[in-house]
């Protein structure tokens, strides 16, 4: 990494591989118990095998009629109803020879009977019913361990729980599941100028839009958000929720506080502690700062919100992904809608939104351009050696 006193920069690559290689360790993590209603988005520690056969007991498949196979080979065929069968009954009555009982779908199939026959297929009156269409031994039974047999894999150690997994656990009668613990990250903005959303702004002060934000990127990918906070450009007050932060946390992510000004808080006191600060050939998010705090990295993005935003895109996204079990983060070649300028030496991230026969620029490059980016869902990605690109130009795209 560049030193304050170093003026070269160094390239998108060098700096996430940095991150990375700060990052990875923490996927050697602990594994904990967690309720099956708070187990989606988690990885699995370990083998999970089904406790039981699915379905539990044999079962009727349709709405209908449980018979004999036999008794209705000629149709059709005017059978007498021996009871009904509702879903939750025991259903352990035997079927008599020659007659039929009326079953609900998921019911117990009696014993004695070996097909259903749809209610569609029938007429009935209080005491018979006649069957229009036979059918042969099997038909609409559901029969145990069909689906599932107790004993057998039901998931594989990593996997990622995802609504159809909560499903086929709770089929099984699964209330908790042993899952690898999230990384669990701090959120630290700084700022004389930072609100908090809902007070009146008085001149000069500005919406704190970072720390939510950056907070709401790390839950979707997988991470567990243990505090938020807000330092002013007081490096007594940065240092003490910082500590805060690096206590409770796997990781500290920081915004403001790492250009050139006069009250950089977070370079100011970092510096002092190993942190090294200095340039990435990028725009926006140039400035950033890697320091290790206590055992804890701490990832210091620039202020500007735009420049925060697309920092953890580029540099934190991937690494948190691979390590919460997530996908990598989905990349695409399409053609541009819009011509493009970019500076020299600097990979760009413009704001697009996908169209059907392109990527459309959204906005200008300007950092502070935050409530454009809502609009964008991809980022385009400009190498640093292009300066210029014309429309119908092939360009990569990152989805947000």
């Amino acid at each position: 990494m560049t030193t304050p006193h170093t003026a070269s920069a160094r390239s998108v690559e060098e700096h996430r591989r940095s991150v990375e290689q700060l990052l990875r360790p923490l996927a050697l993590r602990d594994i904990e118990e967690v309720a099956l209603a708070d187990a989606l988005g988690r990885r699995v520690a370990e083998q999970v095998r089904a406790p039981l056969d699915l379905p539990v007991f044999r079962n009727s498949g349709m709405d209908g009629y449980a018979v004999r196979a036999e008794s209705v080979a000629v149709t059709p065929a005017t059978l007498p109803l021996a009871g009904v069968v509702a879903a939750g009954q025991a259903g352990q009555t035997p079927l008599p020879p020659g007659a039929a009982m009326k079953v609900m779908t998921g019911a117990p199939i009696p014993p004695g009977a070996d097909c259903v026959i749809p209610v569609e297929d029938t007429h009935a009156d209080e005491t018979t019913v006649t069957i229009e269409r036979g059918r042969r031994a099997g038909d609409f039974v559901r029969e145990p361990g069909t689906d599932v047999r107790a004993g057998a894999a039901l998931l594989a150690a990593g996997t990622l729980i995802a609504p159809r997994h909560v499903a086929a656990l709770a089929a099984v009668g699964i209330a908790r599941l042993p899952v690898f613990r999230r990384v669990r990250a701090a959120v630290l903005t700084t700022g004389d100028e930072l609100m908090p959303a809902g007070v009146a702004l008085r001149p000069g002060q500005i919406y704190n839009s970072n720390g939510i934000a950056l907070a709401a990127a790390l839950a979707v990918n997988g991470v567990e958000v243990v505090s938020v906070e807000h330092s002013r450009d007081d490096p007594g007050e940065f240092e003490n929720k910082l500590g805060r932060a690096t206590a409770a946390a796997d990781v500290v992510f920081t915004s403001g506080g790492v250009s050139k000004g006069d009250f950089e808080v977070v370079k100011d006191v970092l510096a002092t502690r190993g942190g090294e600060f200095g340039s990435v050939a990028v725009q926006p998010g140039g400035p950033q700062g890697l320091t290790v705090v206590d055992g804890v990295p701490v990832l210091s993005f620039p202020g500007n919100p735009v420049s925060t935003m697309v920092s953890f895109e580029v540099f934190a996204r991937p690494i948190l992904r691979e390590l919460s079990g997530f996908p990598p983060v989905a990349k695409a070649e399409v053609p541009l809608l819009d011509s493009v300028r970019s500076p020299a030496g600097r990979r760009q991230f413009l704001r697009g939104r996908l169209e059907i026969d392109g990527v459309a620029l959204v906005s200008g490059p300007g950092s502070h351009l935050i409530a454009a980016m809502a609009q964008a869902d991809v980022l385009i990605d400009v190498p640093a050696e292009v300066t210029e690109l014309a429309a119908g130009s092939v360009v990569k795209v990152w989805e947000l």
